[in-house]
């Protein structure tokens, strides 16, 4: 069987953006880890426009190259970290713009959350844990989260508290794990359609 594969998704595509540093930390932390690939996915390299799929996502009827491209991206992972901001109490636009372009290349994988914002982002994450539970995403308890006062230089720099690393080795320790046993239950899922 092939190593589990965990996306880790930059959810801000905002010129200015610190969620890359934040993004890019998590993966160097990830990476040292054996039980599982580790990949990043920039939201700003796929310019997905604002959702202009005629049909509903759940259909699965993707009309535009950028959707089939995205949902290729999607869906050649078990698993998913959100890197979000938090805006207007919040995630951002362009994250949720991009998870509402595909369906069920999200159905039955696993998610971690990583925010970051001036209450550490965690309205952000509370409100991506609806839109994954809709999307039938299990969201693993453990969240990390970074407060743009304490853990940037400046609010541009990120420089995180040491204790983060900890926070997101018990994420991992979810994630991983959960990803696996959900790829178990794809699979089954594909056996009864193919019977």
């Amino acid at each position: 069987m092939s190593a589990v594969r965990i996306g880790v998704i930059i959810g801000s595509t905002r010129p200015g953006r610190v969620g890359d540093q934040v993004a890019r930390w998590v993966l160097e932390h990830a990476a040292a880890r054996s039980d599982a690939e580790f990949e990043l996915v920039d939201l700003a390299d796929f310019a997905l426009p604002h959702l202009d799929e005629a049909a509903p996502a759940a259909l699965g009827q993707y009309a535009n190259d950028h959707t089939k491209a995205w949902a290729a991206k999607v869906g050649s992972f078990d698993g998913y970290i959100f890197v979000t901001p938090e805006y207007n109490h919040s995630t951002s636009g362009a994250l949720k713009n991009a998870i509402d372009f595909v369906y069920a290349e999200w159905n039955n994988k696993a998610a971690g959350l990583v925010s970051y914002g001036g209450a550490g982002g965690t309205r952000a994450a509370e409100h991506l844990r609806l839109i994954l539970g809709e999307l039938q995403v299990a969201d693993v308890r453990q969240q990390v989260s970074f407060s743009l006062a304490t853990d940037f230089e400046a609010y541009t720099r990120f420089t995180p508290a040491g204790y983060h690393a900890g926070m997101l080795a018990a994420q991992l320790d979810q994630l991983v794990p959960w990803a696996a046993a959900l790829r178990s239950v794809r699979e089954a899922a594909s056996l009864a359609q193919a019977a």
